[in-house]
């Protein structure tokens, strides 16, 4: 089949040129505010369907959280791939080679689709892998269903996934936040109208996720029909040889593993919490969401800062990418200190709101919120840390770091703190705020050692350009 030259739009050119060229501030929040808005939004509405859960029954509760776990493993590969792949398709927008942009989305959204046949040809034995993953025959038999039907859902989730973070790549953050917006709220909408208006079970509840991600998709089908732009998706320009793919999969796989073992070491930590009682592992799990309203808008900033880092490093920009680095880390320092000042501001307010009408239970949340808050500016670092690196494509060393996160500074402080101490239940927190403050420190560490090594090879590669 003859392929056609790849162009950019009119838009697409004027991103790339505001990208490499215009004010740093400015670039960054447009880019990256939308996607700290719906982060936070997704954050409520993600609180909002737990509490619709609950009205179904406890054992609903239970299977939907435990299998959410499983799920958050599978789709790692799936995010991972979009993410690690996407920031190859900015570097190749930064250096101006459209038609290596337009052969690099073609076949990421190849490799989503033989990604998504493999999980379709899972749903069959669902069972199985839930048996495989020590789940209890209880929540076997109430969530078998609901499995099979979120593995369908993945395989929207995978192809939508690979869509915004082309649309990401090409500055449309604008976009992504409006459709995901209106997924949430397509989302929440259809499970409050299963749940509460026609006693849905957990089936009902997966419906409205499939549901809300077919109207993603169907704007995807619709926009990566751009045959000639560069971003859109063409047949003739799939490949997967190892030229092309190699590259993207290198990339990406220490970001898959690295999701798939956070998902892990969370299981892990609520494991070790039981033994405080199971009302420790639930004012934890509290803690955790109301901590992911600082994270949110850490990751948005994050997400934007990678695509921008990575365009003009392609570009061969690297003091501009430094800049962007540097501004970044302002912007998440600033976000993390307004999280804690309101967290910390309203936290009676925020904790009663989880307790129902139960004090023990109350101040069992603010006690571990308290340790766990004073983490928001490390991990406000730690994400531009992760920013640069992603944009450098240093991902092997972003997946050391986070690794450390969990397995060197999280599980065995907590082993310590649990056999060595009588801190009790506060250990929970303790061990939160020291995996937080330490991967942060760990995180620079590295940005002092990779920084100067990265401007030497980019001044080496600039050098023999110009010979």
């Amino acid at each position: 089949m003859s392929r056609e030259e790849s162009e950019l739009s009119g838009k697409d050119r004027e991103f790339r040129e505001f990208t490499l060229n215009g004010n740093m501030w400015k670039l960054l929040w447009n880019v990256a505010a939308p996607l700290c808005l719906y982060q936070c939004m997704g954050q409520v509405f993600g609180v909002l369907d737990s509490m619709m859960a609950s009205s179904i029954g406890s054992n609903t509760v239970s299977a939907v959280a435990y299998i959410a776990q499983i799920n958050s493993i599978i789709s790692a590969v799936g995010i991972g791939l979009a993410v690690g792949s996407s920031l190859k398709v900015s570097e190749a927008y930064g250096m101006g080679d459209y038609d290596l942009v337009k052969r690099r989305v073609s076949s990421l959204y190849a490799m989503c689709g033989v990604l998504s046949l493999l999980i379709l040809l899972t749903i069959p034995f669902a069972d199985s892998v839930l048996a495989l993953a020590r789940t209890p025959e209880e929540l076997i038999k109430e969530g078998s269903m609901y499995f099979r039907l979120q593995l369908f859902g993945m395989v929207l989730t995978f192809f939508n996934n690979v869509f915004i973070s082309i649309e990401r790549a090409r500055g449309e953050t604008g976009l992504i936040m409006k459709l995901n917006i209106a997924v949430i709220l397509v989302k929440t909408a259809l499970t409050a109208l299963f749940v509460y208006g026609l006693h849905g079970d957990i089936m009902t509840m997966s419906l409205a996720t499939i549901l809300s991600q077919l109207l993603l998709s169907a704007v995807a089908l619709v926009k990566m029909k751009r045959d000639k732009n560069a971003f859109g998706f063409s047949p003739s320009y799939v490949s997967f040889r190892r030229k092309l793919t190699r590259p993207m999969i290198v990339q990406s796989l220490p970001l898959i593993i690295e999701r798939g073992l956070m998902s892990a070491g969370k299981l892990m930590v609520n494991s070790m919490s039981t033994i405080y009682g199971t009302t420790t592992v639930g004012a934890l799990g509290v803690s955790n969401n109301l901590g992911g309203f600082a994270a949110a808008p850490q990751n948005g900033f994050q997400e934007g800062a990678a695509a921008v880092i990575s365009q003009n490093l392609g570009a061969g920009k690297f003091d501009r990418a430094m800049d962007a680095f540097r501004k970044i880390l302002v912007y998440n320092i600033a976000v993390s200190l307004l999280a804690y000042g309101i967290a910390m501001g309203f936290l009676p307010q925020i904790s009663g709101m989880f307790s129902k009408n139960d004090p023990q239970f109350q101040e069992l949340i603010r006690r571990i919120f308290t340790f766990e808050a004073m983490g928001f500016v490390p991990l406000g670092i730690n994400a531009s840390v992760m920013a640069f690196l992603y944009g450098l494509g240093r991902t092997r060393i972003s997946l050391a770091i986070n690794m450390s996160r969990v397995f060197i500074f999280r599980v065995p402080v907590l082993w310590i703190l649990q056999h060595y101490t009588n801190l009790g239940s506060e250990s929970v927190g303790i061990v939160m705020m020291v995996s937080n403050v330490s991967v942060a420190f760990t995180a620079l560490l590295a940005a002092a050692l990779v920084i100067p090594k990265e401007k030497r090879r980019m001044e080496g590669l600039k050098k023999e350009a110009e010979r």
